[in-house]
């Protein structure tokens, strides 16, 4: 298995989008919208977290996995495509971490 799974994986949910709903769990999570898919990563993150203190390895795994493809669906919900992030992390690529964070914008209220 390759990198680009995760490419195949933001294509196929992207295709999602005309599946019958009665068969899709993504589409349903698309007809929801954006806050429905957001709130859906966030549990998946908390699930991500306990697993990484609490559970075995095979746990994390499915769980970090859980994680990416809610990720992923969010992204789709909101028409944000998968390798728009990707050109965004190669762009930080062989930037350090600290020097990368500096040169943000601040967010908005900060």
């Amino acid at each position: 298995m390759s990198d680009a799974v995760l490419s195949r994986l933001a294509v196929t949910i992207r295709e999602r989008r005309t599946a019958g709903a009665d068969a899709s769990y993504t589409r349903q999570l698309l007809d929801a919208g954006p806050k429905k898919c957001a709130k859906k990563l966030g549990e998946e993150a908390a699930e991500t977290i306990i697993a990484a203190v609490a559970e075995d390895d095979e746990a994390l795994k499915g769980e970090a996995a859980d994680l990416i493809y809610h990720l992923l669906v969010l992204l789709e919900s909101r028409h944000i495509e998968f390798g728009d992030v990707v050109a965004r992390l190669e762009g930080r690529m062989g930037v350090s971490g600290l020097a990368e964070k500096a040169g943000r914008k601040p967010a908005a209220g900060s």
